[in-house]
């Protein structure tokens, strides 16, 4: 026992050196502030976060997990943050939906967060100086681009900021916690999609709903007796659901890319993505003249996708990201390039690779 007691005293010694080294460092970052204040600079940084996570997680010998380190210093650097100046961050709600866990991830605890009723509303809001940022979802791994969100981008100057890899878990959730009781499902139908082979086997027959959000559905369902919610572990929480069965998503690889949305994008940082948005003009090879500067520049583009202009019959948008910051010469001058075959074209953000 008095071994235990020592170890306990030094374990508490070293607790009030970290709470002195955070306070001293929120000296530092409250000076910071005021520079960026005096200088008219942007408060957030993500680039700078980046560096911030990736330079401890290389130092970091263990025994510590990297994960725990990661998650830590994101909170730490929220609430440092929200010592500057607190950010109010848009997303799809209501609260506990997959972008609210998204905006938790990249934001922290201490941002100021704000559920709204859809992903237009998220664009309006940030378009409007409402908040700093918005967090809209643009793909999923196993039903893929949110079209939505794409044709937003076409209505709205935004850019895009940032982007987060969420690992997304389906939940069926509901009041007593008793698979014999439901007899009816709630959910938003691209969660449905992506549990259709396990409600397929284990609830046949069983009608499902639609709810404009997983966090609806929960909320729904948190009111009736004999319905269930396909939701998130958070919603099951916040509305004091009990767990059917957990992770019934089909893919155990399904993974969200959620895109931030701001006013101005970043500088350039260790490793960026560029995304871009174009429209060809209506001619043969219009499309491979347009890609052929990339090629020549060895720029890798990592993802293409299409989208009816809504303008004109058979007129189409597409959507391109590549690896690179458009302060790269090369990407710059492939862009330039392609130009004189676009209709238009949208430099949408270029921004740190998500992980």
């Amino acid at each position: 026992m008095k071994e235990l007691q020592r170890l306990r005293k030094k374990i508490d010694g070293i607790d009030a050196e970290i709470l002195d080294a955070l306070n001293r460092r929120s000296e530092v970052v409250l000076e910071i502030g005021r520079i960026k204040r005096d200088g008219n600079v942007r408060f957030y940084s993500p680039e700078r976060e980046k560096q911030v996570i990736e330079r401890l997680m290389s130092l970091n010998k263990g025994p510590f997990p990297g994960e725990a380190l990661s998650t830590i210093y994101r909170e730490i650097l929220s609430a440092s943050l929200s010592l500057e100046e607190p950010l109010k961050v848009a997303f799809l709600g209501p609260l506990a939906t997959f972008s609210h866990l998204a905006a938790l991830g990249q934001f922290g605890s201490s941002a100021h967060v704000m559920p709204l009723e859809s992903i237009k509303r998220v664009f309006e809001a940030v378009d409007r100086g409402d908040a700093e940022f918005g967090m809209v979802p643009i793909e999923n791994s196993t039903e893929g681009v949110v079209t939505y969100t794409l044709d937003m981008f076409i209505d709205f100057d935004l850019k895009v900021s940032a982007e987060v890899m969420l690992e997304v878990s389906h939940n069926l959730l509901s009041k007593s916690g008793n698979i014999k009781k439901v007899k009816k499902i709630y959910s938003l139908p691209m969660a449905t999609a992506q549990c259709r082979r396990w409600l397929e086997a284990n609830m046949p027959g069983i009608p499902v709903l639609e709810a404009t959000s997983t966090a609806k559905a929960a909320e729904i369902v948190a009111r009736e007796e004999n319905a269930a919610a396909i939701a998130s572990e958070l919603a099951a929480n916040i509305y004091n659901l009990r767990f059917i069965h957990r992770h019934i998503e089909d893919s155990r690889h399904n993974v969200t890319r959620f895109l931030v949305i701001s006013k101005e994008f970043p500088p350039k940082s260790s490793r960026d993505k560029t995304s871009i948005m174009f429209s060809v003009k209506d001619k043969p090879g219009a499309l491979y003249n347009i890609l052929t500067p990339f090629k020549r520049a060895k720029i890798n583009l990592t993802k293409i996708e299409s989208r009816p202009s809504k303008r004109k019959a058979w007129e189409y948008i597409f959507f391109v990201d590549m690896e690179g910051h458009i302060e790269d010469k090369r990407l710059k001058q492939a862009l330039d390039e392609m130009k004189k075959e676009c209709l238009f074209l949208k430099v949408l953000g270029s921004y740190p690779y998500g992980g």
